[in-house]
C-alpha cells in the first residue's frame, strides 16, 4: 500500500525536474545561438588556426553577451523583489 501522497509528491518531483531541463534546454539553445551569431560576426574565413582580429572579436562578442545576460538576470531580480514586497 502507498504511502498517502507519495504519489502527489512524486508527480511534483517528475514536474520540477521536467522544468529543470526545459530551463536547461533553453540555456543550451541560447548559448547555441550566441555562438551562431558571434561566429558570423567574427569569422571571415574558417582556417586552422584564429588570426588576432578574430580572436579579439570573438573574446568582445562572448564579454559581451555574458554582460548583458548578468544586467538582464539582476534586472529580473530586482523586479521580482519589488513584486514580492
Amino acid at each position: 500500500m502507498a504511502e498517502p501522497g507519495s504519489g502527489e509528491r512524486a508527480v511534483s518531483e517528475l514536474r520540477e525536474l521536467v522544468a529543470a531541463e526545459q530551463k536547461r534546454a533553453q540555456f543550451t539553445a541560447q548559448v547555441h545561438d550566441f555562438m551562431e551569431v558571434c561566429w558570423d560576426k567574427c569569422v571571415d574565413k574558417p582556417g586552422s588556426k584564429l588570426d588576432h582580429r578574430t580572436e579579439s572579436c570573438l573574446a568582445s562578442c562572448v564579454d559581451r553577451f555574458i554582460d548583458t545576460t548578468l544586467s538582464v538576470t539582476q534586472r529580473f531580480s530586482q523586479l521580482l523583489q519589488k513584486a514580492g514586497h
